[in-house]
């Protein structure tokens, strides 16, 4: 019976986009006005993107997506050798399709196109019919933390900070599917869901969930300012033995892109049997052209003494603060349906809004069973697993041009520095530049 739901609201929906295909080729005028058809008539938008929908709001088809082209530059332990190393790249050429069919439903799918996978990266159906709860099914994105609720194409910085590569399963969504309940009212966004954890399976093939919950109050919510606190939590079992490294490429994206050079150096792990469990906070205040926000994640996993020869779990703490300034005055737009910012809107046509800002992030990855390494495999000097500690800092400045409302353009420095860890040359710290040009639409 859903199938044939689904099927029916697929035939309208192309009937109407193919009736309103036909209006435009008869008539510019289509694009500001509306189809007359004989059912319900239909709206066409084509700003940020391609909008189709009825009148009554029961059926709607939109397209859209991003462009994100990089180019990174950076050396000293950015590298395997200490030598500068550069990579150009599509960071994401995203297309996104979403919908509503029959009021109370409503579709989202999106695909990665730089990825070598075939996957799409997000399918999932959602059921609105319980309003303010939302009810989703299928492939979907969990979130854990502020940054991450953040859309990548209006995050601040161009990569996201390093303290989510302490625990990179709390974001992951492509590998496995799951559900997810979330609610807006009043001050109050919350959300909670179960997602299926691919590969962490028992010796009967069933698979371990992952639970994953963040709320958010936010006392303040006006155009120009905003007070915003949030809460995480995250839970898994994970069978005995699994290995878990901890890695990060320190917010320079190029590192992982450079197969050649690049260095993306563990920071120590631990083989697992047990609880994995994490927990983040998160604040943010906005006034006019200022904001500031904080956040800070712990994850705690159960060591499998067996297979480690030693009782250590895997534990990481990190946290990062960034402060960020619009020259051009604009207030950065906020949505409390999801606790996150999101793009700012230039008041000048001409020249755009223009923002400096300011992230440093500082990461830890504590007395972990497996030893840090560096980039040619061998442990570094003076460490032993009782006493094993590396940690990083990491400084970033930046620039952002938002010409208009598609087109960004994004300039970072990031300089950083790591203890206990070191590159095959024997470089604890390193420069890089990142560059971004973005459409969106």
């Amino acid at each position: 019976m859903l199938h044939s739901v689904f099927a029916a609201a697929i035939r309208k929906h192309f009937a109407g986009f193919a009736a309103s295909a036909l209006a435009l080729a008869v008539s510019a005028q289509a694009f500001a006005g509306t189809v007359t058809t004989d059912g319900a008539d239909l709206v066409i938008k084509t700003k940020g993107g391609l909008e189709v929908g009825t009148t009554d709001k029961e059926f709607s088809f939109k397209i859209n997506g991003r462009l994100q082209a990089d180019a990174d530059s950076f050396d000293g332990f950015y590298t395997q050798n200490g030598e500068r190393a550069d990579e150009t790249y599509f960071r994401r050429a995203r297309l996104e399709i979403s919908g509503v069919a029959f009021t109370d439903w409503g579709y989202t799918f999106y695909r990665n196109f730089t990825n070598d996978s075939s996957n799409w990266n997000e399918l999932a159906i959602h059921y609105n019919g319980w309003k303010p709860v939302q009810v989703s099914i299928g492939r979907i994105k969990p979130t854990f933390g502020l940054e991450e609720a953040v859309s990548s194409k209006w995050i601040t910085a161009i990569e996201r900070s390093a303290i989510y590569d302490l625990a990179p399963w709390l974001n992951d969504h492509e590998d496995g599917e799951g559900i997810r309940v979330r609610t807006t009212v009043g001050m109050f966004h919350g959300e909670v869901g179960g997602y299926r954890q691919s590969g962490n399976e028992d010796e009967d093939g069933q698979n371990n969930t992952s639970f994953i919950a963040r709320g958010v109050v936010a006392p303040i919510v006006e155009s120009n300012q905003v007070l915003h606190f949030g809460l995480n939590y995250a839970t898994r079992e994970v069978e005995a033995g699994w290995e878990e490294e901890i890695e990060s490429r320190l917010s320079v994206r190029g590192t992982t892109e450079d197969s050649v050079n690049g260095n993306r150096a563990v920071f120590g792990g631990a083989n697992l049997d047990g609880t994995d469990q994490a927990w983040g906070l998160e604040a943010a205040y906005m006034i006019g052209p200022f904001s500031i926000q904080g956040e800070y994640l712990a994850r705690n996993a159960d060591g499998d003494a067996a297979a480690n020869g030693n009782s250590n779990d895997l534990e990481a703490s990190g946290y990062n603060v960034q402060l960020a300034y619009t020259l051009t005055g604009e207030s950065r737009s906020y949505k409390l349906d999801g606790g996150k910012f999101d793009k700012i809107k230039p008041e000048n046509k001409q020249i755009g809004a223009w923002e400096v800002f300011y992230r440093y992030d500082n990461i830890t990855v504590d007395e972990t069973a497996f030893l840090p390494e560096s980039a040619d495999e061998t442990v570094v000097a003076g460490l032993t697993i009782d006493n094993a500690e590396a940690s990083a800092k990491t400084h970033t400045i930046g620039v952002n041009w938002y010409a208009n409302e598609a087109v960004k353009i994004s300039a970072n420095y990031l300089k950083t520095s790591v203890d206990d860890l070191a590159n095959g040359n024997g470089d604890d710290d390193g420069d890089a530049i990142s560059l971004r040009a973005q459409y969106v639409f």
